[in-house]
């Protein structure tokens, strides 16, 4: 398959999307499904690139860890979490500018020995952070997509892998599976000279006779939607002492991505390092199984309060370094129930010590190693210029109208940018209007415009992770119903069938949840009152 080469330019002030445009699709978690979907509903021709075997992002459990993709200190967002191969790597000699789907007679399949197999397959998608008992932290009467209501009777949570079918399901029912790509990963993705097209590059793990094999190809897009989520590349602290640790203690030190079950640290002492969600969860989760969980927080805008985790978890300052231990044997720790030989020295000068493990959960960078020519690894935040996506901070995607179109070249778009928000809904809003955009339904504003919107953003939020937030009471609606506005107002037919924002069965389950929310917070509702529980008595 070769998408077609015409009819489509790429700023706000001269391109106009049309049906029939052809689109990729990068990543198949509930923000690739939705916006896949919905692409198809309005008449685009779409492929979806997943780099894993299944749709369904970071709901889908994987028992396996890729230690190999974590790096202490963090590396540069640019290089992602896996190598990407060199153009013309897997390509028949000869073969210069690639091929498509289409000439299959011309592929050469690069054969893999058992080592190689091995590493590949790990490292090709390198596992996400799901674990054995994750769940959704906002209720599924809120979670969901306008494609698929979820079933009734369903609870407000469920575990992971009814997510997952639920996600899979907006798929299947839709017949995204027929144009999705799995195995695949996007390596490059750059305009051509004239500027007219996106040119794709993509491997493919293909399994030949018990054999993976690797597959390379080339291809031609009016438009690509990145929807590769925000949980891929790890982020370390440069904590002093902390690589060393890391080196001499490899298993007792990881990150919250490669965390799965609560069992490997029974009876042990374990230090989490972080203050948000994965931090709080995997607190609750050892809870009773670790002999004793201490939390690092700094104290940050994003940390949760400490009356959402159990009382016996002990919420500790920030940390400041990691000390071994003079004159001991810290070679190797055979016997597991020996603590580590050191000590962590915390910012407020306490130590913490006698530990077994240490879990860093202090979140992932942002990174798309694909779009590397739009990162500025060395770049200041505050110096990040009009053409750039990803600065040295690695915390915000710069340049984004609505947190959705690259205001350059509105041909690349976003879906799944902005954090704490009911994820699956926002994210389906923000599909169906990179849906009506790209197939012509409506038009963007001006370049110019769409810039002095950005300006007038970042003065009143700044730059940094808070400027994706929309935490902030009313923001999240408030972010909707603009979203539907915009979309609205630019529609070429006044008669058109004009987007819709939440339903009032939607704004009245969120105003519950957010009583319930803002008691776990105040302390005034028991951390175990579920919200359905909450729900009852409230009508009583």
């Amino acid at each position: 398959m070769r998408p077609t080469t015409n009819g489509v330019a790429g700023s706000a002030d001269d391109g106009v999307f049309k049906k029939g445009v052809r689109v990729a699709v990068i990543g198949a978690g509930v923000s690739g499904v939705c916006t896949g979907v919905r692409l198809l509903q309005h008449g685009a021709h779409v492929v979806v690139f997943e780099r894993s075997q299944v749709s369904s992002g970071v709901w889908h459990f994987d028992p396996r860890i890729d230690s190999n993709s974590v790096a202490y200190p963090s590396k540069e967002a640019s290089l992602g979490e896996y190598e990407t191969s060199l153009p013309g790597q897997f390509l028949p000699p000869g073969v210069k500018n690639g091929y498509s789907k289409d000439d299959e007679a011309r592929l050469r399949h690069h054969a893999l020995n058992t080592t190689e197999r091995e590493a590949l397959e790990t490292s090709f998608a390198p596992p996400g952070p799901c674990y054995s008992g994750l769940k959704n932290n906002i209720p599924t009467r809120l979670l969901y997509s306008n494609l698929k209501l979820w079933p009734s009777g369903t609870k407000d949570n469920v575990p992971h892998w009814e997510i997952e079918k639920y996600i899979q399901d907006i798929g299947a029912e839709n017949d995204l599976e027929k144009v999705t790509l799995y195995n695949t990963r996007v390596e490059t993705a750059r305009k051509s000279d004239d500027g007219k097209i996106w040119l794709l590059r993509t491997i493919t793990l293909l399994p030949k006779q018990g054999t993976p094999q690797i597959v390379e190809r080339a291809w031609e897009f009016d438009a690509i939607v990145v929807c590769s989520g925000h949980y891929n590349l790890p982020r370390i602290p440069d904590f002093p002492g902390l690589p060393e640790w890391k080196q001499t203690f490899t298993d007792r030190v990881i990150h919250s991505k490669e965390y799965r079950n609560p069992d490997d640290f029974r009876d042990r002492n374990v230090l989490v390092i972080g203050g948000a969600t994965s931090a709080s969860d995997i607190c609750r989760e050892l809870d009773g199984v670790a002999k004793t969980v201490y939390q690092s927080t700094r104290g940050g805008k994003f940390d949760h309060p400490a009356t959402i985790i159990p009382p016996a978890v002990k919420r500790v300052g920030e940390v400041n370094s990691f000390v071994l231990a003079k004159g001991n044997d810290v070679e190797n720790l055979s016997d597991p129930s020996s603590s580590i030989p050191g000590q962590v020295l915390l910012r407020n000068g306490e130590t913490v010590k006698d530990l077994h493990h240490i879990i860093i959960a202090t979140g992932y960078l942002t990174s798309f190693p694909f779009l590397s020519q739009f990162h500025g690894d060395n770049i200041p935040i505050e110096d990040a210029t009009p053409e750039l996506l990803v600065t040295s901070e690695a915390n915000m995607v710069h340049n984004l109208h609505k947190d959705i179109f690259y205001i350059e070249d509105p041909s690349l778009s976003f879906v799944g940018i902005p954090y704490y928000v009911a994820t699956f809904s926002v994210f389906d809003f923000q599909a169906e209007a990179v849906a009506r955009v790209l197939t012509g339904k409506t038009k963007l504003p001006s370049r110019q415009v769409l810039r002095d919107e950005y300006n007038k953003k970042i003065a009143l939020r700044g730059r940094g992770r808070n400027f994706h937030s929309l935490a902030d009471e009313g923001a999240e609606l408030a972010y909707v119903k603009d979203l539907a506005d915009s979309i609205n107002k630019g529609a070429h037919d006044s008669k058109a069938d004009f987007m819709q924002g939440h339903s009032e069965q939607w704004l009245d389950s969120f105003e519950k949840y957010k009583l319930w929310r803002n008691g776990l917070k105040k302390g005034t509702v028991n951390i175990a009152t579920s919200l359905e529980e909450f729900i009852r008595l409230q009508e009583k």
